[in-house]
């Protein structure tokens, strides 16, 4: 199964990484195309993968092609691509906004296609990825769309009328985490930590208390709970990020997410 990407960005970039660090797909399998030669170059450097400029030759050869380029320059991609696009290939689209029946409609035929967003923690095999899928998709093709997906992190199936949510939760929030792991050593710096140190611990926190939610399937609250102790230091912050608004702040930032989501 030979696997193309046309669109080389950074998240085309990540998953490609998280495919073959996982050793379930090797350097033969994966091609790709980009707008410049530069970034087509840089890719190859790094990953060891065959690149080019030519979205026409990556449809050809690809069985499953991976559709990584941004919102605005899809129409221009399928327009080049369509009259190699057939029901040969499973499509794959992790392209934010665009939904299943707008991309069919873009070119002008059924097809087998799933439509995807993975995030970029798939740079370290961390991703969490939705798969959204057409009633009348082969339970092979969606078997194929896991397997790739869960080669660099977490994947799970959803109706596509949630894709925006999971977009604003998922999909663009590791910003907000790092936003949050950046705050947080800049506080420990203020308090006399060294920065490396600070962002060392600040990360590793986050990272823990992740596991805590994923692992023991407590509440968060409870979880929360658990670290404040009557009269503590844990409680006093709590407190001060309570009446900053932190949760309301976090609430207005995913809305805000998935509104962009849905209006591109």
């Amino acid at each position: 199964m030979r696997i193309g990407f046309i669109g080389l960005g950074n998240m085309a970039s990540a998953m490609i990484g998280g495919m073959l660090d996982t050793g379930l797909f090797k350097l033969g399998e994966i091609i790709g195309s980009a707008r410049t030669q530069e970034t087509a170059d840089k890719i190859t450097k790094k990953f060891g993968i065959c690149t080019g400029t030519d979205n026409v030759l990556t449809a050809q050869e690809a069985d499953v092609l991976i559709l990584a380029v941004k919102p605005i320059f899809l129409s221009e991609v399928i327009t080049e691509i369509k009259d190699i696009v057939d029901g040969n290939k499973l499509v794959i689209s992790i392209v934010a906004g665009k939904s299943i029946s707008w991309i069919e409609q873009e070119f002008g035929k059924k097809l087998r296609l799933i439509r995807c967003m993975p995030n970029t923690p798939a740079m370290v095999g961390a991703a969490c990825t939705c798969i959204c899928t057409k009633e009348d998709v082969d339970e092979s093709d969606k078997a194929t769309a896991l397997q790739i997906m869960s080669s660099f992190g977490k994947a799970s199936v959803l109706p596509e009328r949630l894709m925006d949510g999971f977009i604003g939760v998922a999909g663009s929030a590791p910003a907000y985490v790092f936003l949050f792991i950046e705050a947080m050593a800049d506080a420990a710096v203020m308090a006399g930590l060294p920065r490396n140190q600070a962002y060392e611990f600040a990360a590793q926190t986050v990272l823990g208390s992740a596991k805590m939610v994923l692992e023991t399937k407590m509440h968060p609250g409870v979880l929360k709970d658990m670290v404040c102790s009557p009269a503590g230091t844990t409680i006093e912050a709590v407190k001060v990020l309570e009446e900053k608004g932190l949760r309301a702040a976090v609430i207005d930032a995913v809305s805000a997410c998935v509104e962009k989501s849905k209006n591109l």
